[in-house]
């Protein structure tokens, strides 16, 4: 854990930064607009170094934009950007926008700039030679050895490859072969490679599982320069954010603290606001039935009042009416029985990998049940377990009666991109029924923010926020006892999270929840299933918060082939005496010693991998110091943890 979150000390540059003295970047008077909607309206902020801002908006508020606006990857229509002199800036989007038939090395040396080229070269070189040694391998090896040697390069190469070694990833690996938390890691690596003085991340969230995120933040926390996030994420933003920016109707607000005093703010601001449009409205009013009267405005000839009211009339007019919230409801169904679902000693496996492991547990009516875990641990098999689609290989499943089972992800996989809204939410018919009431389709869209101008739009045309909403709006469009939400919080806005989890606290059913939000899971469910490693799962009382106080003191987790950029427990909590037992002690006597020993061959060796000349008299050499270099990192992290272990035994 020490060495992760120390992860941002590796990418820190010595000396100040450029800006150290100004503000990193400035946007002023910033129009922008697709459409007819403004999502820059006269906007502005100022960032200084250090800032971890946060920001935040609704779905199709313009933050991405604005993010590309700030990497200097779009243009505004009016205003100015302006950025401190020789600022670094490195943008990680929504999704990758690299290429995928490369291996992760040459993909991160792009984010070195001109000089990739020369490494990505001399990095193909290296392994040809160490495969399968010619004269003309040597020749070219020897070629691009001269040509770094003349740019500067051996310590870009040596950057690279620490920055992929923290990250967990194999610099050889293909891209495409990895799942998307690998590759959004692939994504951070190409970013930090170049030692940016400002970090700007869309959704760095997504794809990543509970261990990578809560890595993630250590990572924001801890990077020297200035940062920029966009997430739905709120357990991230209230660890990491030092200033929220809202973008709003075409307007930069900006609230400085954490995203917990943000939202304390921000309700009265939204109260003030509410009272002071109100009292615009009525004066408005008052001075229409004025104006009306004719005779009286002409007789008394008060041109500066007709004058006031045309610009009333203006200003009511241009003001942007803050958009509608989401009118989320769903129908109960009826009632299910008492039992849900009661397993005994299940078991499975999937060839010779074991997913469950001898697990027990009792799901009642009402339960709200998270289940929790990294990416593919097994939650999906355990799900399908429970609901009877998967028979296991060991134990037994008992299911209850009269079940009416609502699945989010079987909704978003059965999505026909072809078919208009009103088909999806109610084919063949012009009404729905929610709770027993029957609303006309249109209306019903409206009440998930889609206005009525394009209910006959095709699926095709909406963003992922917006095919989010309307994955909600069928699933509580069918009556339901039991809701399976898998992953549900995938691009929605921060307000319409949290309007879900209002919607989800007063549903009578039983609900399953699949989700890497930690925030979402306190606030919802009322128990957790949480995948402990090796097939184990346990049940815990409470939220995500509460399992991870309920720990006792955690395993070490064993050494890994490549080392992976977790934070969170991978490995069973299990209670150990609270004391050490003579070899206990006579390890911990010893550590130090043997740290120290590992520190001096690793210094050995990246002393002789920075000397130039060992490339080029024993080329055949590197690969191995560095296999030997990577495997002193990963036992080094193994004793670091180890000897923590130890030392808290010993204070017990």
């Amino acid at each position: 854990m020490r060495t992760v979150f120390c992860l941002a000390n590796h990418f820190r540059r010595r000396g100040q930064s450029p800006g150290s003295q100004m503000p990193l970047l400035s946007l002023e008077n910033a129009c922008l607009a697709f459409g007819d909607a403004a999502l820059l309206d006269h906007a502005g902020f100022v960032m200084e170094p250090g800032e971890r801002i946060a920001l935040i908006g609704r779905n199709g508020a313009g933050k991405s934009s604005l993010l590309r606006v700030l990497a200097g990857e779009g243009g505004l229509d009016d205003g100015t950007v302006w950025r401190a002199p020789a600022l670094r800036v490195a943008y990680v989007p929504q999704e990758p926008d690299f290429g995928r038939d490369r291996d992760v090395f040459d993909t991160v040396c792009d984010g070195l700039g001109d000089a990739a080229r020369l490494l990505s070269g001399y990095h193909d070189a290296t392994v040809a030679v160490a495969a399968r040694p010619s004269s003309q391998a040597l020749s070219r090896l020897d070629e691009l050895q001269h040509e770094l040697e003349a740019a500067g390069g051996w310590s870009l190469d040596h950057r690279v490859e620490q920055v992929i070694g923290r990250l967990g990833l194999e610099a050889q690996a293909r891209v495409d072969t990895l799942s998307g938390g690998g590759i959004k890691r692939v994504a951070l690596a190409r970013a930090l490679v170049g030692e940016p003085d400002l970090l700007l991340l869309d959704e760095p969230t997504n794809h990543l599982d509970i261990d990578a995120i809560a890595w993630l933040e250590g990572l924001i926390r801890d990077f020297r320069g200035g940062v920029i996030v966009v997430t739905h994420d709120r357990a991230l933003l209230d660890a990491v954010a030092t200033r929220v920016l809202e973008l709003d109707r075409g307007r930069l607000a900006s609230f400085p603290g954490s995203f917990a005093e943000y939202q304390r703010r921000k309700a009265e601001m939204l109260e003030a606001e509410a009272t002071a449009e109100a009292q615009f409205d009525k004066f408005l009013a008052q001075e229409e039935v004025w104006i009306r009267k004719g005779v009286e405005a002409r007789r008394t000839r008060n041109m500066g009042r007709v004058r006031r009211l045309e610009d009333l009339r203006r200003r009511r007019a241009a003001r942007r009416e803050r958009l509608g919230q989401v009118g989320l409801a769903v129908g109960g169904g009826g009632e299910s029985g008492r039992m849900v679902a009661e397993l005994e000693g299940v078991g499975k496996r999937f060839g010779e990998r074991t997913v469950i492991r001898d697990f027990s547990t009792r799901i009642l009516r009402g339960d709200r049940v998270g289940i929790v875990g990294p990416n593919g641990a097994g939650k999906t098999t355990l799900l399908k377990l429970i609901l009877g689609e998967l028979e296991p290989d060991a134990g037994t499943v008992r299911r209850g009666t009269r079940q009416q089972v609502a699945y989010f992800d079987q909704f978003r996989a059965q999505l026909d991109p072809e078919a208009t809204l009103t088909e999806v939410i109610s084919p063949g018919s012009d009404y729905v029924e929610i709770g027993g009431a029957r609303k006309h389709v249109i209306g019903y869209l409206g009440e998930f923010l889609f206005a009525p101008s394009r209910a006959r739009s095709p699926v095709k045309s909406l963003s992922g926020g917006e095919r989010n909403r309307l994955l909600l709006a069928r699933l509580f469009a069918r009556p339901a006892n039991v809701l399976v939400l898998d992953e549900p919080t995938n691009d929605l806005d921060i307000e319409t999270l949290e309007l879900l989890e209002s919607l989800l606290q007063d549903y009578d059913g039983t609900l399953f929840l699949v989700s890497h939000d930690r925030a979402f899971l306190d606030n919802v469910v009322t128990q957790v299933i949480v995948a402990e490693g090796e097939g184990r799962w346990r049940e815990c009382v409470g939220g995500y918060s509460d399992w991870v106080r309920q720990r006792s003191v955690v395993e070490a987790p064993a050494p890994a082939r490549s080392p992976q950029p977790t934070v969170a427990v991978a490995r069973p909590a299990k209670t150990r005496v609270a004391r050490l037992g003579f070899r206990d002690k006579r390890e911990l006597e010893e550590m130090p010693g043997r740290i120290t020993q590992l520190e001096a061959e690793q210094e050995q060796l990246q002393a002789q991998l920075a000397d130039a000349a060992l490339y080029r008299e024993r080329p055949g050499e590197v690969v191995a110091l560095r296999q030997r270099l990577q495997a002193i990192d990963e036992e080094l992290e193994r004793l670091l943890l180890r000897w923590e272990e130890l030392e808290a035994l010993a204070r017990a």
